[in-house]
This record gives C-alpha cells, structure tokens and sequence, in this order.
C-alpha cells in the first residue's frame, strides 16, 4: 500500500455528499460543513474558492480545487458576491440569516442551484468522516489547492457528470468509488508538482530501500517487525537502514511502525465493533492490554473512551 492507498484505505469514501451545483451569475455559497475533505471539478464556466483567511483561487472549466477541513470557505461567481446559501454540518442547507433552504434550490437527482443549464456547472464530492491513517496526509495539504486543465486531464470527468444524476439500485456506492478514483487521480496530479512541497515520508516512497521498507510495514503491520528484519528486506545493515530512514522520513523505523499501527486500530475502533484483543492482534500488538497502552501513551485517551468519542 502507497501514500495515496492510504488515505482512501481508511476513511474510503461511504455515502459521501455528491451533487452538481448549477448557477448563475451573481451566485455565492458559503461552505461550513466542517468536512475533512472536498472535491470541486468545474464542468461549465468558472467559479472563484476562497477560504477564510486565505487567498482565493479561480477555476474554469476542466480546473479542479481540493478544500481541506474543517475551515469554512466560499464558492462564487465572484469573490465580492454576499452568500446567498450556507452549507452546514450534514449537507443542512440555510439561507445565511438562518432559515431553511430545504426544497427551495433542488433541481432534481443529485442537482441544486438555479437552473439545470446554468452558465456554471460544478460537480461537488464532500468526504464527510476522517480516520487516523489519512491524517498524515490531510496534514500534508494545504487548506485548499487547486489543479487547472492544462497541467491534469481526467477521464473520470464524464463519467462522474453522467453517473452524478443516475438513481439507480447501488448508485451510491458508484458514485463514492468514482469520488476516491477520481481524489486518487488529482493527489497524485498534486504530488507531482514542485509547489506541492510533498511530505518527507511520502517522497520517501521512491527510495529504492526506505520506499520498500515503508511498503512491507504498511502492507504487513501484524508482523513482528524488527530493525534487523527490515534492514535484510531491504538488503542493507541495520545501521544504514537507520540512517537512510531517520533522514528521509524523519523518525526511526519503528517509531513509524507504531504510529501505522496505532492509526490503524483508530480506524478499526471508530469503523468496527471487533473486540480490542482482535484488533490488537491485526495490527501488531500480543495483547489488547498491550495495545491499550501503546494507544493511551500517544493519543492521550483509552481505546474504549476513543471508539465511545466516535460513536
């Protein structure tokens, strides 16, 4: 498993919020949802995103913007038009002194905004959960990037317009692989660029031995792994490994592992009602009590009062 499996490897997208937003001039939405992540591929027109406290970017067609929660940001014709929609936690839709827009903008399957063949069309997929395995790369994303047409093409793009408005049986669940094909596609589009400023661990990847070491940890975590073990994996001492690892990723090889695996049984905690010794065991800890207080010591919390907060 890669940097970019890894983020959809854990909170993969499940019914997340999908829907084509059609408007026209003047227009702006305000977006206070609070979602770890959001997707905005402009089909028709252009639209300007302007997070809080940041400088706004415009998209044409073909341009695509990535917003990283749970900052609040606007979606506009322009970036001096005054909100007419607020987007709350749930997908709830208010005008912005409060009132509900419930029904008011609804176009249909999936559609929302003025009129179906507005002059701007913007297909929307919101991530609405967050697990522990994506925070190292959300973490790694600036609060709202931005991809334009003439360094990323996608294929995916027609496909998601035409499947966007589909309701059919399963159509949901199309429509959340589409979203991660199609996140999957433009982080790896972002990664590639130079503004990017890619995190350590992740351009780690392309080591020939520190890319195979984080390879075995992540695709293997219940593994009794060892420095030495690891080191003849990778076909160097243990000492080169150290060092070779300690400088490109930025910590020790099993200071790794145990992040990997405490964020894994994060994940299974808040996902799954499995039993803490079941889980332990699938990521790399002999005992439940083992992992409990490999858990407490870094998250600060007890693995039960952590699946009791998610819940």
């Amino acid at each position: 498993m890669d940097a970019l499996a890894g983020l959809l490897e854990g909170p993969r997208a499940r019914g997340a919020f999908m829907i084509r937003a059609c408007f026209d001039p003047p227009w702006c939405v305000r977006v206070e949802d609070r979602a770890p992540l959001t997707i905005m591929l402009v089909v028709r027109g252009d639209a300007w995103v302007v997070p809080d406290g940041g400088e706004g970017v415009r998209l044409r067609a073909g341009d695509l913007a990535i917003a990283r929660g749970p900052d609040p940001y606007t979606c506009a014709d322009d970036p001096d038009t005054a909100p007419q929609a607020v987007i709350l936690p749930g997908g709830e839709c208010t005008y912005p002194d409060g009132r509900s827009l419930k029904g008011h903008w609804d176009l249909g399957v999936r559609s929302w905004g003025d009129r179906l063949d507005g002059s701007t069309v913007l297909l929307i997929g919101t991530y609405m959960m967050q697990g522990e395995i994506s925070g190292r790369l959300l973490d790694a994303l600036p609060p709202l990037l931005s991809l334009t047409s003439d360094v990323w093409e996608c294929p995916l793009t027609p496909i998601l317009a035409d499947e966007m408005v589909r309701d059919e049986p399963g159509q949901e669940v199309v429509l959340d692989r589409l979203l991660d094909l199609l996140m999957i596609a433009a982080l790896r589009a972002w990664f590639s660029r130079p503004e990017a400023a890619a995190p350590a661990w992740y351009q780690a990847l392309a080591d020939p031995v520190v890319g195979r070491v984080l390879r075995l940890v992540q695709d293997d975590p219940a593994h009794p792994w060892t420095v030495a073990t690891l080191a003849a994996k990778a076909g160097v001492s243990r000492a080169a490994l150290a060092r070779r690892f300690g400088e490109l990723v930025g910590e020790p090889p099993m200071t790794y592992l145990t992040g990997w695996r405490l964020a894994l049984a994060a994940d299974r905690l808040r996902e799954t009602d499995e039993t803490l010794e079941a889980i332990a065991h699938q990521v790399g800890y002999g005992s439940a009590f083992a992992l409990s207080t490999a858990f407490k010591r870094v998250y600060g919390v007890s693995p039960q009062e952590h699946r009791t907060r998610a819940a």
